[in-house]
């Protein structure tokens, strides 16, 4: 029988994921790591059920950073792939939909990598197995010399089609956006075919609106700020509640005015703390990072209001997904030779 058949188990499922989420670093443990050398996060992570496993498998085999980014990598599919072996009926289907971010991560991950000329080992380092293609796809993702090559491989999954047709924009702009914001459209469109009606979704059903308002803000500032000839209103994901694709066209060169228009949305009464911190940001990269947090804090409000949705499902993924990217970032940090400060400016932390 499929698992998205029969009968839904929230209570069942949340149970699990908030004693997991009561196990995440808090803020003084990331202070503790940035001041760790590489050697010493590995051993401190080895002290956490959450990693313990996945360090004592990788230890005879890596050291340093490296076995750092093996085990994070690691950990986060191990536990996205429990969490699907929890979820049963309905509940299963919209987390193995949810869950598909992470293909369109590594789609996003090994254009980059084509585009930059980076080593195969370091884009596949990036890769997070926990959606649905298999190694076999992503290998030969990895193994592409050419953005229309990886594309052609791309062409019968659900981001192909979005990525034929960005193609020719990538072509004449010589840009990755506008392959990016194809892959983010594919992968929004999967996730707005999803049935989000009754009580039990309403929290969930917004919580996507606003991570498509989030994903809208992101993209169309950095269309503004590429220098490309290209207009954000054609770039823009359907399915939020905040903007037009005109409007956002218009709030793109000003990150004060986008900030105001969302305090003053739904969205404002709860992520005041969030919201100062976006108008406090001085990059983009910065933005971005404030953006992340301002939706973590919102999924874990509407957790809060329907205990028994699969909103607490997704704020866990958001909140591991930020666990890791922070201990890659203080790793990563910490061989490059950066002051513990440095380090800090690069970690979302609510």
């Amino acid at each position: 029988m499929s698992k998205s058949a029969g009968t839904s188990n929230p209570e069942y499922v949340n149970a699990r994921v908030r004693s997991r989420r009561a196990g995440l670093y808090e803020e003084d443990d990331y202070r503790k790591l940035v001041r760790m050398s590489p050697a010493e996060i590995a051993r401190f992570m080895e002290e956490s059920p959450a990693y313990e496993t996945e360090i004592n498998a990788l230890g005879s085999r890596f050291s340093g950073v490296d076995l750092i980014e093996y085990a994070l990598n690691a950990s986060l599919a191990e536990d996205f792939e429990d969490i699907l072996h929890w979820c049963e009926g309905e509940l299963y289907g919209h987390v193995a939909r949810y869950l598909r971010k992470f293909d369109a991560w590594n789609v996003k991950t090994v254009l980059r990598g084509i585009y930059a000329d980076t080593e195969r080992e370091a884009v596949a380092d990036d890769l997070i197995r926990a959606g649905e293609f298999d190694d076999k796809l992503l290998d030969r993702l990895l193994d592409a010399s050419a953005i229309d090559e990886a594309v052609e491989m791309l062409s019968g999954t659900v981001f192909g089609d979005s990525l034929a047709e960005a193609l020719d924009d990538y072509e004449s702009t010589g840009v990755l956006v506008p392959l990016e914001n194809a892959v983010d459209r594919a992968y929004y469109d999967l996730l707005r075919t999803d049935d989000l009606t009754g009580e039990a979704l309403a929290e969930y059903r917004e919580f996507l609106e606003a991570e498509m308002d989030f994903r809208n803000a992101i993209n169309a500032l950095r269309l503004s700020r590429s220098g490309a000839d290209l207009d954000p209103s054609e770039y823009f994901i359907e399915g939020g509640v905040l903007f037009t694709a005109a409007e956002l066209s218009q709030l793109a060169s000003n990150t004060d005015e986008l900030v105001g228009r969302i305090r003053e949305s739904r969205y404002g009464d709860r992520l005041s703390d969030a919201l100062s911190e976006l108008e406090d940001a001085d990059s983009l990269i910065g933005f971005e990072h404030a953006l992340e947090a301002s939706l973590l804090e919102y999924a874990d409000s509407l957790g809060l209001i329907h205990p028994l949705s699969v909103t607490p499902v997704v704020s866990y993924v958001l909140a591991k997904e930020r666990e890791v990217d922070n201990i890659r970032a203080i790793a990563r940090g910490k061989e490059a030779g950066l002051e513990p400060e440095e380090i800090e400016d690069e970690l979302v932390i609510l």
